[in-house]
């Protein structure tokens, strides 16, 4: 973990006479945004310029796709150190003062400075929780979804000015703070990515090798599995389950013999487990509504979509009574004189299922999607039943311990993108003197 330094304070601290701000450096002025900041509204004639996005994690940066498919003439010219504001999205940091030339979307508020002061000052302050609670009072809008900052509400906001020289050293400290203060998180971030690596590397290597380094192998016949003990089966999943599909919404149905049932959608189904937070429901007949009850020890795919929705599930351990499953889940009926309906689960989820799933998929682009067909084709390598138990619980060791560890690594990256968060605000506002 970074070590935390004890920054000094200024000698002397006033009331700023802003409720929000609180006390400032006593040589520090405050000045409303209206006199520091016009709004520019000039257009692109061809749309040629570099195409510019605002970022609500990283300001104002280049779009990635910057495909020239629709025409972007007519969006707005945005210079180096100008302010844009996507006024729908200013008071979640939807702002930020751009390092480039470029142009930007017609719907975003564009600004240059009246004055001269430092533009990357401008940009850590803005983007401080104090400044986007301000941004938050000064949108217009009856629910937060349709919150508008225009204009005359931003020139409203005040800004805290230091003395230039004194803008220069914040944004130069911050600059070289947040630098390191990132490359501290990407380490971790990495070496999160090492673990679940290891980890589904150790769970696939059970689910297809055993436990057991010295049993006899043998070529298994399938691409993705490759060699496995010798006295295993392979099968496809189609000889021992019954894979039924979901109800299709949509369909309104009449009469008074309606009852209300709680159903899945893609986004509760999620890779090794539930998001049960949101349920939807649907009023249909008993009849019909049995056709697509989940039982107690179905395992749940996902049909796709986006590649990360492609294949993913877990097991049902009937979290909720008389819950249906939309068309785009599979409910995959195991047979459980062969085979634990775990262990096809973690089959699916583990490496081999994912390439299985990745190179039989239905593609276009950035979707992709598996059918009926092509799940009951996929290959399970079958130990005999006890030791399957052994591999289940082996792969639960395994969770848990690297779960610990990932958990552990998350919780400092939280840390220290909270201390990131704590340094820029009290540079900005002067509870730190550098």
């Amino acid at each position: 973990m970074m070590e935390e330094i004890a920054f000094p304070i200024y000698a002397q601290y006033k009331d700023s006479g802003v409720d929000w701000l609180g006390e400032i450096p006593s040589h520090w002025s405050l000045k409303k945004s209206k006199f520091l900041w016009k709004e520019i509204d000039d257009r692109s004639i061809g749309g040629e310029e570099q195409l510019l996005s605002v970022s609500q994690y990283s300001g104002v940066v280049p779009k990635e796709d910057n495909s020239r498919s629709d025409s972007l003439e007519g969006y707005k010219i945005c210079k180096k150190d100008d302010l844009v504001v996507n006024i729908m999205l200013a008071w979640m940091s939807g702002l930020g003062v751009s390092s480039y030339d470029g142009i930007v979307s017609p719907a975003y508020c564009v600004y240059r400075q009246l004055e001269k002061h430092n533009a990357r000052y401008f940009n850590y302050l803005y983007r401080t929780p104090i400044y986007l609670a301000e941004f938050a009072r000064r949108s217009l809008g009856i629910v937060p979804s349709r919150w508008r900052m225009y204009t005359e509400d931003f020139g409203q906001v005040i800004t805290l000015l230091p003395p230039c020289e004194e803008q220069d050293r914040i944004a130069n400290f911050l600059d070289r703070k947040t630098a390191e203060i990132d490359e501290a998180i990407a380490k971790k971030q990495r070496l999160i990515e090492l673990l679940k690596e290891q980890k589904a590397i150790l769970i696939n290597q059970a689910v297809t090798k055993g436990l057991n380094p010295d049993a006899p192998m043998r070529d298994s016949g399938v691409e993705w599995i490759g060699d496995i003990p010798s006295h295993w089966l392979i099968r496809k999943l189609k000889y021992f389950t019954e894979v039924q599909s979901g109800i299709t919404l949509g369909k309104l149905y009449g009469g008074n013999n309606l009852s209300s049932y709680p159903y899945l959608r893609v986004a509760n189904v999620q890779a090794g487990y539930f998001e049960l937070a949101e349920i939807a429901e649907l009023r249909l007949p008993r009849q019909i509504a049995n056709q697509y009850l989940v039982r107690k020890g179905d395992i749940l795919i996902t049909e796709g979509g986006d590649i990360d929705k492609l294949g993913r599930g877990t097991v049902w351990k009937g979290e909720i009574g008389n819950c249906l499953h939309q068309n785009h889940i599979f409910a995959v009926r195991v047979n459980q004189r062969l085979v634990s309906e775990y262990f096809v689960s973690i089959a699916l989820g583990a490496d081999y299922g994912r390439r299985y799933f990745t190179h039989t998929a239905n593609k276009t682009t950035n979707l992709a999607s598996t059918n009926k067909a092509k799940l009951g084709n996929f290959p399970v390598a079958i130990p005999p039943i006890n030791e399957q138990q052994k591999i289940l619980e082996y792969c639960e060791v395994i969770d848990t311990e690297y779960d610990a560890v990932i958990n552990t690594v998350l919780r400092e990256v939280a840390s220290l993108n909270e201390y990131k968060q704590v340094v820029v605000a009290d540079a900005v506002t002067g509870k730190i003197k550098l």
